[in-house]
């Protein structure tokens, strides 16, 4: 099991939250608040926040700023990950990996069956890392964006947390060690 390190710094993050929907506005995206909410209360800063409807390439166009962005190290996907006609979330993000990071899916979608069942069988959680980028999707619903967050993801994006963590990943070694940007 991991653990804290006391004598490494928290690091706060810029950290993007794009939700895919057909449906939602931006005032009615409790999902989108479900993760603002919990990356603020974590000491992590809100980078952007945006809604795209379910289109593969709308995703990706806005996915694709962020990640271009060096400002921008890590992206927070909610909906689009079902089996519906319109759920693309991922077949518009894998491509843009550099690499994938398998485990998440399957963390998530193990912790999700203490809650749901075999319902979980129909997520498609999935994540990245594109050009030093983390990028974590998941279900639309405020539920499953707080297991994904507050256990899959929140330790991940921790500098503190051991053995490893994806803060590295995205931060250049120098900022990591002295806790601030250049």
């Amino acid at each position: 099991m991991g653990h804290v390190h006391d004598k490494v710094p928290f690091r706060p993050l810029n950290i993007a939250v794009l939700t895919v929907s057909d449906t939602r506005t931006l005032e009615t995206d409790t999902s989108g608040d479900t993760l603002q909410l919990r990356l603020q209360e974590a000491g992590h800063r809100l980078a952007d926040r945006a809604l795209v409807p379910d289109d593969i390439y709308q995703l990706r166009a806005q996915a694709s700023i962020w990640i271009a962005d060096p400002e921008v190290q890590a992206i927070l996907v909610t909906g689009g990950t079902g089996f519906t006609a319109r759920d693309n979330t991922p077949e518009a993000l894998e491509p843009l990996f550099d690499k994938a990071i398998e485990g998440y899916g399957e963390l998530f979608r193990a912790i999700s069956y203490e809650e749901i069942g075999t319902s979980t069988m129909q997520s498609r959680a999935v994540a990245g890392v594109a050009n030093r980028t983390v990028i974590f999707c998941m279900p639309g619903s405020p539920r499953a964006c707080a297991t994904a967050w507050d256990r899959c993801i929140v330790e991940q994006l921790d500098a503190r947390h051991r053995p490893c963590n994806f803060v590295e990943m995205v931060v250049p070694k120098a900022e990591t060690a002295c806790g601030s940007r250049s």
